[in-house]
């Protein structure tokens, strides 16, 4: 038996007479046959015009339900149930209409149970198709070719690691684990859960010639798990087995591409996505925005903006947080208005990009009075992304206090986040017992991130207490915890070259090395002076401004200015946030060297012309 499953009638159409006869998207003759002739041939009919339901509307699948239960065809044969429920769930239909329908259907085919596991999988609550799963396997009813893919896109969504591998080894044990759609699925799954090395193992051992949507979903799983190189390594290979991209080979290839900031080879998959004509698709139009925005390119992202024929709410909220991220929180508000001007409703993404303009631009009036539209104007209920932004909004704009009670009224419990923002903002600052105190909550939620460390660190070491510095760091070796290495991409030609602190692995380091030398003392010129405050060590001044030299991101600046033209733009992606001393130094350099410098740090954009940056020293 299905599963009982309990859900409100109020679902199913009433069969009332007022309501079942008045079919009016049904001819006159049509209504009379049904009339005329017996059961079966009006079930014929039922059918065929629930076939019509798929490309029409789900109220006139209503009514054909409702005149089949009135006739007594409804459920009289499970084909009525199956193409009830198929129409529901290609109309994306509510899941408890068929879950009722299924139900009340005797012996269901196999068919059925997939497309009821189908629904689920594609609809905002993927988890009872798990359920109807098991159920299938306790009512004797035998898996086929495509119970397995839609379970596992089910699971994915869950990201349910546990239930994908029981999945995954009752499909071995069942003998489907070698058919294509079975192994793409579980590609997907392993992908989706961030289980990269697994679904590249499945991938590689997959006998037949790959086809395109298994090299997509590689190159996804890698490109949504933050491993973009090795998603790029990916595409290049499928170039090679002489596999062309689609659509969705092109949205992961420029997700991973913003991420590293590979602008060149983004530039030319937008090259290849005119000459195909891919740039009509809505979807990668809106991945191609975003690389844009990501590398910095917010004219470029405007543009494609400006020439998308179609645009969503998608649209709008990514060219609002590019413009952000990027320092340009007027033109974020200015673009906010112009999208309500065009009758759309923002979502709540977009007032997260609202709220992060404002915060990182110092507009505190204006981020609380949109805190306050957005909850009673549009009724969208703030999240804790949303009360983090707020905090941050206080933060630095140096409210530390504020924030610290902001925090305290919050409706939601604050989480690590939450508490890491004001202790950086303490870090920056100098509020060393509110810093102690938000240390103290991060002990207990995250013990184990080393950013909260570090900052404690550094604000011990603005106030000259190196001795509870030098405690924090023997603390961290003393549980384990290990310093993420700060370091910088930059792209040149074909290539991402990475530089780490100090690092002399680079074929040109000599080359390298003198020019931080040549930069060093051409800013000592212009009046540079190095800004020590924060070295982590109570250590020769001498010695702290030889380690502020060695930064990744002057580093690759240095690789930059031998490797390139005059005059040309340097850019350099950053996987912690750029210190004092190398924002300073970096605005000499713009100056210095004529060089237009964009860095990206890891929560904004610093674009860097003439020794001053669009941050505005507010970062």
């Amino acid at each position: 038996m299905p599963p009982q499953v309990q859900h409100s009638t109020s679902d199913l159409p009433h069969t009332s007479p007022s309501n079942t006869s008045s079919l009016t998207d049904l001819t006159s003759s049509e209504k009379a046959t049904f009339e005329e002739y017996p059961k079966p041939y009006i079930l014929k009919k039922c059918i065929a015009l629930l076939l019509s339901c798929a490309t029409t509307s789900r109220y006139k699948l209503r009514q054909v339900h409702a005149f089949s239960i009135r006739h007594g065809v409804a459920l009289s044969s499970p084909d009525m149930g199956k193409h009830l429920i198929f129409t529901l769930v290609s109309l994306a239909g509510p899941m408890s209409y068929a879950q009722k329908i299924f139900s009340q259907i005797q012996n269901p085919n196999i068919f059925t149970w997939n497309t009821l596991i189908r629904g689920y999988a594609e609809s905002e609550n993927p988890s009872p198709a798990v359920g109807i799963h098991r159920q299938m396997l306790v009512d004797s009813v035998q898996p086929d070719t495509h119970t397995y893919p839609f379970l596992l896109k089910a699971i994915a969504k869950m990201i349910a690691v546990r239930e994908g591998e029981r999945v995954h080894c009752i499909a071995m044990k069942n003998g489907f684990e070698s058919l294509v759609f079975v192994q793409n699925a579980l590609v997907h799954f392993y992908g989706a859960c961030g289980r990269a090395e697994s679904a590249l193992k499945l991938f590689e051992k997959m006998s037949e010639k790959k086809n395109l949507v298994a090299w997509n979903t590689l190159i996804n799983g890698y490109a949504m798990n933050s491993r973009p190189n090795e998603a790029l390594t990916l595409y290049r290979e499928m170039g090679l087995e002489g596999v062309k991209p689609d659509g969705f080979t092109l949205v992961s290839l420029l997700t991973a591409c913003a991420e590293l900031g590979a602008l060149a080879l983004g530039g030319r998959a937008h090259v290849y996505m005119l000459k195909v004509g891919l740039d009509k698709n809505l979807h990668v139009a809106n991945a191609l925005l975003d690389f844009y925005a990501k590398c910095g390119k917010i004219r470029e992202a405007e543009r494609v903006f400006d020439e998308m024929e179609e645009k969503s709410v998608v649209s709008w909220t990514a060219l609002i947080v590019g413009l952000a991220v990027n320092g340009f929180g007027e033109r974020a508000i200015e673009l906010f208005n112009k999208l309500e001007e065009e009758g759309l409703v923002p979502s709540e993404i977009t007032f997260v990009g609202l709220l992060y303009a404002c915060s990182h631009c110092g507009m505190v009036v204006k981020g609380f009075a949109y805190f306050e539209r957005m909850k009673k104007e549009f009724g969208i209920v703030p999240k804790i992304e949303h009360y983090g932004c707020m905090v941050d909004l206080l933060s630095r704009a140096g409210l530390v206090k504020q924030a610290y009670e902001y925090i305290q009224k919050m409706p939601l419990p604050p989480n690590a986040v939450i508490w890491r923002t004001l202790l950086g903002a303490c870090s920056i600052h100098g509020h060393l017992n509110l810093g102690e105190l938000a240390r103290d909550q991060l002990r207990i939620l995250e013990p184990k991130h080393c950013g909260d460390y570090v900052l404690l660190s550094n604000l011990y070491a603005s106030e000259r207490r190196w001795g509870d510095a030098h405690k924090i760091r023997r603390t961290m070796l003393k549980e384990g915890v290990k310093k993420v290495p700060g370091h910088s991409l930059v792209e040149l030609g074909n290539s991402i070259h990475e530089f780490v602190m100090g690092d002399k692995s680079h074929p040109q380091t000599e080359e390298i090395y003198a020019m931080l030398a040549e930069m060093t003392r051409l800013l000592i010129l212009e009046g540079y002076v190095p800004h020590t405050v924060n070295v982590l060590a109570d250590i020769e001044d001498e010695e702290k401004e030889t380690a502020l030299s060695y930064h990744s991101e002057k580093i690759a600046i240095a690789f930059m200015l031998i490797n390139t033209p005059p005059r040309t733009p340097i850019r350099v992606v950053k996987n912690l946030r750029i210190c004092a001393d190398c924002h300073l130094a970096i605005k000499l350099v713009s100056k210095v060297f004529e060089r237009e410098i964009v860095v990206r740090d890891r929560s904004r954009f610093h674009h860097f012309r003439d020794g001053t940056c669009s941050c505005r020293d507010y970062w």
